[in-house]
C-alpha cells in the first residue's frame, strides 16, 4: 500500500525532522550519559504542538491525525530515542485516554496543559506480577467518602519521576476480575504516592522508569477516568495506540542507524577503496533499506485505520510486531559495519543499539503481539 501524504503531513514531517535533527540529535550522547530528562525539549515540541498532536483544538491540543503523529514521533526518534519514547506515552495513551474517556471537566483541567508540555503523562498498569497479564493486578483502590484510596506498586513505569499526572489501574471490584479494574488520574504529589526505585537501564537512558508505590494515595472522587470497572477497556484501547508509536519509534532509530552505516562506510577506507564498494555491505544495506520501508508502510497503515475508524489492533500489533524485530536487526548490522567503531561510544551506533533493545518488551512483548495477532485470526484458543 502506497501513502500520499497531505501537504500539512508533509509539514509536520518536515517540522519534527528539522527540530530533531537540530535540537535533539547534537545533545543526544550527553544525555544518555547524564540521564538528565530532556524536559526543556519537551516545552519547546510543546511550542511546536507536539505533545498535543491529537488532541482537540478545544481543548489546546492541535487536532491532528494518527498519520501526522507516527511520522512526527519517527522522526523525534531519529534524533533522540529518548525523548520519543517520553512523547509516546504522554501523546498516544495518557492524552488519548483522557480524551477518549474524560469527562469535559477532567479534559478542561489537564489536557491543555498537557499539550504545552507543562504536564507530561505516565500510564501505571505494569505490576512486579503482572507485566504481561494486566488482569492479574493486584493495586487495590476503595472509595471512601469522596475520596479513592489506592493501595499497591506499580513497575517500570515510564516517565513516573517526571509526569504531572499518571494514568494508574487498580481493582476496585475485585469480584467482577478484569471487568472489577478502574483507571484513576493521579497528580504529582498526591498524598501517599511515593517514586520508588529508579531503574538503571540499558537504554533510553534520559527516560526515568521507575517503581510507583501508593500507601493510601488519596485523590479526589472525581479522579476516577471513565466509569468504575473501566479500566481495562481504557489500558487496552490505548495500549492499541500506543503500539503504533512502538512501530513509529522503530522505524525511526533503524533510519538513523542505516543513515550513519552508509556515511561511515563512504568514508571508511580498507584495501583501497570505500568499504561501501564492497558488494556484501551494499547487499546487506539494500535489506536495511527494504525493512525500514516494510515497517513505515505497517506502521502507516494501522495508523491510516485508527484515523478511518476502522479496526485496527491486528494491525497496530503487526506493526508493533515487525518494526520492534526490524530495528533490532538492523541496529546489530550498523554496528557489525562501523567494525571496532562500533564497539565505542564514540559513535551514535551503541547508543541506538542499547535504545531499540526495548522496543521488542514494552507495551507488549513479542510474544503478547503474536496471540492478539492469531487471536484475531482464529479467534481465542478452546479451552477444555
Amino acid at each position: 500500500m502506497a501513502f500520499v501524504l497531505t501537504e500539512e503531513q508533509v509539514m509536520i514531517q518536515t517540522l519534527a525532522r528539522d527540530f530533531a535533527r537540530e535540537v535533539l540529535m547534537p545533545t543526544a550522547a550527553q544525555r544518555d550519559r547524564t540521564k538528565e530528562f530532556p524536559r526543556d525539549n519537551l516545552l519547546k515540541m510543546g511550542e511546536l504542538g507536539f505533545m498535543g498532536m491529537m488532541v482537540p483544538p478545544t481543548y489546546g491540543g492541535v487536532g491532528l491525525d494518527t498519520m501526522s503523529y507516527a511520522l512526527a514521533l519517527s522522526e523525534i526518534a531519529y534524533g533522540c530515542a529518548s525523548t520519543a519514547v517520553v512523547m509516546s506515552v504522554h501523546n498516544s495513551i495518557c492524552c488519548e485516554a483522557i480524551n477518549r474517556f474524560g469527562s469535559d471537566e477532567q479534559k478542561q483541567d489537564w489536557l491543555p496543559q498537557m499539550a504545552t508540555g507543562e504536564c507530561i503523562g505516565a500510564f501505571a498498569l505494569t505490576e512486579p506480577g503482572a507485566g504481561s497479564d494486566p488482569s492479574a493486578q493486584r493495586m487495590r483502590a476503595e472509595l471512601k467518602g469522596d475520596e479513592w484510596v489506592l493501595n499497591g506498586s506499580k513497575q517500570f513505569i515510564t516517565t513516573g519521576q517526571n509526569a504531572g499526572v499518571t494514568i494508574a489501574t487498580a481493582v476496585s471490584d475485585k469480584a467482577k476480575g478484569h471487568r472489577g479494574i478502574s483507571a484513576f488520574l493521579v497528580p504529582q504529589g498526591a498524598p501517599g504516592l511515593i517514586i520508588g526505585k529508579v531503574e538503571d537501564k540499558l537504554g533510553l537512558r534520559a527516560s526515568d522508569t521507575v517503581q510507583l508505590i501508593f500507601e493510601d494515595c488519596r485523590i479526589p472522587a472525581g479522579n476516577l477516568l471513565g466509569k468504575p470497572g473501566m479500566g481495562f477497556k481504557i489500558a487496552m484501547v490505548c495500549l492499541d495506540g500506543g503500539r503504533i508509536g512502538i512501530s513509529a519509534q522503530s522505524v525511526g532509530v533503524a533510519t538513523a542507524c542505516l543513515d550513519e552505516a552508509i556515511a561511515f562506510t563512504k568514508e571508511r577506507e580498507q584495501f583501497g577503496r570505500p568499504v561501501s564498494d564492497f558488494q556484501g555491505l551494499r547487499w546487506k544495506m539494500a535489506d536495511m533499506a527494504t525493512q525500514i520501508e516494510a515497517a513505515r508502510m505497517m506502521c502507516l497503515n494501522a495508523a491510516s485505520l485508527k484515523d478511518q475508524n476502522k479496526p485496527y489492533s491486528m494491525q497496530a500489533s503487526m506493526a508493533k510486531l515487525f518494526a520492534s524485530e526490524m530495528v533490532q536487526q538492523v541496529a546489530g548490522q550498523a554496528i557489525q559495519m562501523h567494525g571496532g567503531y562500533g564497539f565505542s561510544t564514540e559513535y551514535d551506533a551503541e547508543r541506538h543499539y542499547r535504545d531499540a533493545r526495548v522496543f521488542t518488551i514494552y507495551e507488549g512483548t513479542s510474544e503478547i503481539q503474536r496471540i492478539v495477532i492469531s487471536n484475531n485470526l482464529l479467534g481465542p484458543p478452546t479451552t477444555r
